[in-house]
């Protein structure tokens, strides 16, 4: 990598004054959360308002995985669209989901509202950009998917797509007023701060060593402590390291680069994105495009370190610059930084019970603020209530669900990537 700093904007520019312990003894709960990002913390969250007791475990620090690295987009719904979710889950259950995903974010700005954390919130809606002729019939699609849905969404064109963009680039893009962005770190932070101020036990850099059955409880253990619960909640998606569980084999990690410029104030730089929208086109290998709070533009897309050489994705940031917005001075970089997701092949998320008292949610398949914070309310009720109605799709079967080749399918899809993304930079790909 260059010489520009790989570091996550959202820690950089917020302060993370909560620090919670390592377990180092034994501890007795009703719920035992293992992770400690949107899922884990809204589960613990609402499990507390219900009157339970709950701890988390985090391996890390609360934000440093997903949760923390994340794009920062509230967006309603999964990246396939609703009449696809019916074909691949059936009518019901696909229209359960859509349903339920389309007022997640509504939930995430209630929670933020609710525990007054200070997330640096934009509720104006995200754009989904069509970059070529293909790419707009299939906005018009989900246009009408949506409406028939009585999504609040708009198709806009011409001047006033230029006037929300900021580029002349982009002639058509679907507006949906339910989405909006925040800083995801300061996010995940104040819902720990939430739950910590309703007596959730809070575990940091414990990493959790085995799961097992004590008579009729679940015993998980760490290094140096172990919790002993009626109910176990796995929420450590793509960041699930270790052997006590094998739910990482249910998706493959793909993986997403971000880069932030340093604060921009300038009259160019200002028609970018004025409205703070969150964006993204519809490329193989999307860009999002957005602004934070202060003016920073990042951009960010799919792809990892591996097959790169250095510089690799300064070259594409250049170019998406440059493709989208000629007029802009050469950005001065801030820093730049990864993070993973769970991925599968029908771009739907699994929801699990590998055994009696276990569940665990996983792929959401870059969709986590909305999806993590709403699965876990769900995960919640779901305890609470005994009642898999309350859950936004069933549980599935666990070894049926396990995927093959997931390792061949993470190197396979990172050289479809890096491919893509030399044939932008070499303008081969328009």
């Amino acid at each position: 990598m260059s010489q520009i700093p790989e570091k996550c904007l959202w820690q950089i520019t917020t302060s993370k004054t909560e620090h919670y312990p390592k377990l180092d003894r034994e501890v007795r709960v009703d719920v035992c959360v293992i992770g400690g990002g949107f899922t884990g913390l809204s589960a613990a969250l609402h499990l507390a308002e219900y009157g339970k007791s709950v701890c988390v475990l985090e391996c890390q620090e609360i934000g440093s995985g997903g949760s923390g690295r994340n794009v920062g987009f509230v967006n309603a719904g999964t990246w396939a669209p609703p009449d696809d979710l019916n074909m691949y889950l059936g009518e019901k259950v696909g229209e359960k989901l859509t349903y339920a995903l389309g007022l997640a974010p509504k939930l995430v700005f209630d929670l933020i509202d609710k525990h007054q954390i200070n997330a640096g919130d934009t509720r104006t809606g995200n754009l989904h950009m069509a970059h070529n002729a293909a790419a707009e019939a299939d906005i018009d699609s989900r246009y009408s998917q949506l409406t028939r849905r009585g999504a609040n969404v708009e198709i806009i064109t011409g001047s006033k797509c230029h006037e929300y963009t900021g580029t002349t680039r982009i002639n058509k893009a679907l507006l949906d007023k339910r989405a909006g962005t925040i800083n995801p770190f300061a996010y995940v932070i104040g819902l720990s701060r939430a739950a910590a101020q309703l007596g959730v036990k809070i575990f940091e850099n414990t990493k959790v060593n085995e799961l097992i059955k004590d008579g009729d409880k679940w015993c998980v253990k760490s290094e140096n402590g172990q919790v002993l619960a009626n109910k176990v909640i796995i929420t450590t998606n793509a960041y699930t390291e270790g052997e006590w569980t094998d739910i990482q084999k249910s998706f493959y990690p793909v993986y997403y680069y971000q880069i932030a410029s340093k604060p921009l104030e300038n009259e160019i730089a200002n028609r970018i994105l004025p409205y703070k929208n969150g964006s993204w086109d519809t490329r193989m290998a999307l860009s999002s495009i957005r602004r934070d709070n202060e003016g920073r533009i990042l951009f960010g897309t799919v792809g990892g370190r591996e097959f790169k050489p250095a510089n690799f994705y300064l070259s594409w940031a250049k170019h998406v610059q440059e493709h989208y917005f000629p007029d802009l001075n050469k950005l001065d970089w801030q820093c730049q930084w990864f993070g993973k997701f769970g991925f599968t092949p029908d771009h739907i998320m699994r929801v699990f019970t590998p055994q009696d008292g276990i569940i665990a949610a996983t792929a959401y398949n870059g969709r986590g603020i909305t999806t993590g914070t709403m699965m876990g309310k769900a995960f919640a009720d779901f305890l609470v209530r005994d009642n898999p109605d309350v859950l936004p799709l069933p549980f599935v079967n666990y070894a049926k669900n396990k995927l093959s080749l997931r390792t061949l399918r993470t190197v396979g899809t990172e050289i479809g990537l890096t491919l893509y993304h030399a044939g932008q930079c070499l303008k081969i790909i328009s």
